[in-house]
């Protein structure tokens, strides 16, 4: 896929961008253009990543299949890449925000250039406020950072050693009031130093994709919808079992207070189990919230 860099200035941000004390005056962009009133996450961490660390930034993007959130990284080596290729694999839009120029000689990192194509194949986008033959530096970074950080309502950290570039950007996030999210972390994983004194310093800690999916509005409603959907479609004997759990109850207590044989109670029960509506524990069977 052709680099067909175009610019795109201020009236075109996300206003949460244009609103953080340094805003870009001037962006450019590769590839789909940006929805100014859109869901977004940036997921960053570690370019040395462990094992532990690419299997939770994988769980938790995979776990948001099928919500409108974009998902915003810096196309680095580690965290950043394993978050695109997850939203990627999820469905997801993602945006990238290289720390160098847009020019496909210059992209920073050169061996994420098949990436970064993926990700314009895939209806992402590569945005930055570099020259486009801007070679990447040292300054360049933490400069991008603070875009990461502003267009995006919530910043999700997955790991992050005591002093890293990573901390940089939940610093940045934290002064543009933005929600700060942290994978916690073994102990004994100086990847997770960083991770882990953010959740001591009162960042929330993350373990689902559903703590992320509430933040965002995303789960109460559609779980919500999802649920009367599968109530409506009992048949009225499952419906009668299903109405009597306003509070959880034996087998026992429900055979007594339906007076039916006993036999065609477990297959009711059962066949509830089965459609996920309920579930039973410690001898009692209760409704799935």
């Amino acid at each position: 896929m052709d680099f067909i860099i175009q610019p795109f200035g201020p009236s075109e941000y996300p206003p949460q961008l244009v609103e953080i004390p340094d805003p870009p005056t001037s962006l450019k962009r590769v590839g789909a253009s940006i929805d100014p009133h859109g869901r977004f996450l940036a997921v960053v961490g570690s370019r040395t990543n462990t094992r532990y660390g690419a299997d939770a930034c994988e769980k938790l993007i995979l776990g948001l299949r099928g919500s409108d959130i974009t998902i915003v990284s810096g196309l680095a080596l580690g965290i950043d890449s394993i978050a695109h290729r997850s939203a990627l694999k999820a469905g997801l839009k993602t945006i990238a925000f290289p720390g160098s120029g847009l020019g496909e000689r210059v992209l920073y990192p050169a061996t994420n250039l098949s990436l970064a194509k993926e990700i314009l194949a895939n209806g992402g986008t590569l945005v930055s406020e570099y020259a486009n033959d801007f070679r990447a530096t040292e300054w360049s970074f933490p400069r991008r950072n603070r875009l990461i950080a502003g267009i995006a309502q919530a910043v999700l950290i997955v790991e992050a050693a005591d002093k890293s570039g990573t901390l940089i950007t939940a610093s940045l996030a934290l002064d543009y009031n933005r929600e700060v999210f942290a994978v916690p972390g073994p102990i004994t994983s100086s990847n997770s130093l960083g991770t882990n004194l953010l959740i001591k310093q009162g960042s929330t800690p993350i373990t689902r994709s559903e703590d992320i999916l509430e933040f965002f509005g995303l789960v109460g409603a559609d779980q919500a919808t999802e649920r009367e959907s599968e109530i409506s479609a009992l048949t009225n004997d499952e419906r009668t079992v299903y109405d009597l759990l306003i509070e959880p109850m034996s087998r026992d207590t429900i055979v007594a207070t339906l007076d039916k044989p006993v036999h065609e109670i477990n297959i009711l029960i059962s066949a509830l189990e089965i459609k996920g509506v309920v579930k039973e524990e410690l001898g009692e069977v209760r409704r799935v919230s």
